[in-house]
């Protein structure tokens, strides 16, 4: 499908004239509303006839939604403005399930994103149900003159474009814009109501004891696992041998704070240990919580719960918005953490649970020097060995060092910037990664989760170096010698003793790597006894 260089700009004017500040508001106090702007004046480009399509069994063109609202979300599954929108879609898909359709248009920055087996995975993991169009090679958003992720389109029953949004804040972008045209294109009867038939990618899976564990750590003491079984919302606790200890969640999505068995969690990520109190950075519902392992119960001790819309805005316990919190470290009584969603390092005070950021400008970018002058970009991997905070920085595709003294510096050891990675070992100056999204200090050297590349790679921050240790670059599950293992987007790292615990995400396994022997191995999970099925219910607390 070829559309001429003149469509093409009077296409882009249409969106800037017509559309929505990054900022997430409407222009001009709500132009929309404001000019009654329902109607479409620009036909919507076609899309290209060759692509693959997931979530459907069959390829669309423009006209197959005749008589519907239509959504375009261009998206990548990496990009965690991209994942803060998905709620939104999911909202308005509830809200308007027979005049509205929502197609994902997959335009991927990273080259792993680029696979349809790999967005498959996306979207299984982050549970889209509407059809996904792999956009590949940037088609589709060169004909929609799209700049940035993500970027949102609205088309109306006739097939020509509203407006779009660009950013965050999906929802309350689109809400009052579809409902009077449903209004008005029903009124005119060119609304046809009615569901659309999917053939969705999760009715062809067979269901798994974990499902994209996405981190893992250790206790050393007393020799035992964390598993953040992600998207079964909950925490495993295993011996190094995978018999299961407890298990900290009901299953359930939600933020209920109570017993193990009772607690509710949303797609949690990082954990960390401090005595008997495992902190777990519950990702989707932007909080920490605090497991108490002896009294078995669980609480919120940071956030309100909803995400946190503005940067630099500190504040105490359940009074701070956090936003997706990725990963957690411990330095005495100081919580780090991973602050994904505003590309920064943030710190608590255990004692307080004062919370304030620690490092980063709130700039998606790489750039070192004083810790509050710096920039990260989606820091989702923390590991603390001596007087450094090492960050997996993931959309920068690098490895930074931190210091702990507050009056210290951000320094970049391996990568480059957003759109350099690749997956070259050797010096600083030549080596890359592809979206590392975890890391592990041991000995003075940095174990990688160099997750789109699938592998697992040592930096040393001394030589500056950055060699693979084991994985063979191709998505896939193979065990044995180093020379034939394959993972599938790695995300977290654990040590326990001399064997590197690997949450092996896609694969839906924790592997098993032995340094001394040079294989890698799944570790098998015994007595599960105390596992039950996920529950359907969902729970709130904290008046959310």
């Amino acid at each position: 499908m070829k559309q001429t260089k003149l469509h093409r700009l009077v296409l882009s004017l249409v969106i800037l004239a017509f559309g929505f500040s990054p900022a997430g508001g409407l222009n001009a106090g709500g132009l929309f509303m404001r000019h009654q702007r329902i109607e479409g004046t620009v036909k919507a480009p076609d899309f290209p006839a060759d692509l693959e399509w997931l979530n459907t069994d069959r390829k669309y063109s423009i006209k197959d939604f005749n008589g519907k609202l239509v959504l375009l979300d261009f998206w990548t599954y990496c990009c965690i403005n991209c994942m803060h929108v998905i709620p939104d879609l999911k909202k308005l898909e509830a809200k308007y399930p027979t005049e509205l359709v929502v197609i994902g248009v997959h335009s991927g920055k990273f080259t792993t994103e680029k696979g349809t087996d790999a967005i498959r995975q996306a979207l299984l993991r982050y549970e889209i149900k509407h059809p996904v169009v792999n956009d590949k090679n940037f088609d589709i958003w060169r004909e929609y003159g799209v700049s940035a992720w993500p970027t949102l389109v609205l088309i109306d029953p006739l097939g020509r474009i509203i407006g779009s949004h660009p950013g965050e804040g999906a929802f309350n972008a689109f809400d009052n814009s579809i409902q009077e045209a449903t209004r008005f294109y029903e009124a005119k009867g060119e609304l046809k109501k009615g569901p659309m038939p999917l053939k969705l990618e999760e009715e062809k899976e067979t269901p798994a004891l974990l499902s994209f564990p996405g981190k893992i750590s250790a206790d050393p003491i007393k020799h035992r696992l964390f598993i953040s079984d992600s998207n079964h919302n909950r925490v495993l606790i295993t011996d190094a041998s995978g018999a299961l200890i407890d298990v900290i969640g009901s299953g359930a999505e939600g933020t209920f704070d109570g017993t193990f068995e009772a607690a509710a969690f949303h797609h949690p990520q990082g954990t960390v240990l401090k005595g008997d109190t495992l902190f777990i950075a519950d990702t989707e519902n932007h909080l920490i919580r605090a497991a108490h392992l002896k009294k078995r119960t669980v609480e919120t001790v940071l956030g309100t719960g909803r995400q946190a819309m503005s940067f630099n805005r500190d504040g105490k316990g359940t009074g701070v918005a956090l936003n997706s919190p990725w990963d957690l470290a411990i330095e005495g009584n100081r919580l780090f953490i991973a602050m994904a969603g505003s590309h920064q390092i943030w710190v608590a005070d255990l004692n307080t649970y004062y919370t304030t950021p620690y490092a980063g400008t709130g700039q998606e970018a790489r750039v070192d020097g004083p810790l509050r002058r710096a920039a990260l970009a989606q820091p989702s991997g923390l590991s603390i060995e001596g007087n450094t905070l090492y960050v997996a920085d993931s959309e920068v595709s690098s490895v930074r060092s931190l210091d702990l003294d507050p009056r210290g510096d951000v320094r970049t050891l391996i990568g480059e910037d957003l759109f350099d990675y690749g997956d070259v070992d050797g010096h600083s100056e030549t080596a890359r990664l592809q979206h590392p999204l975890g890391v592990a200090a041991k000995n003075g050297l940095i174990y990688v989760a160099d997750t789109y590349n699938s592998k697992i790679k040592v930096v040393d921050p001394e030589k500056r170096t950055s060699v693979t240790l084991v994985g063979l670059g191709e998505a896939g599950l193979a065990n044995g010698p180093f020379e034939r293992v394959r993972f599938n987007e790695p995300g977290g790292l654990a040590f326990l003793g001399e064997k590197l615990y690997v949450a092996d995400t896609n694969n839906h396994e924790i592997r098993v790597v032995d340094l001394k022997t040079k294989t890698v191995d799944n570790l098998v999970l015994s007595r599960l006894e105390k596992l039950k099925p996920s529950k359907k219910a969902v729970f709130f607390s904290l008046g959310h």
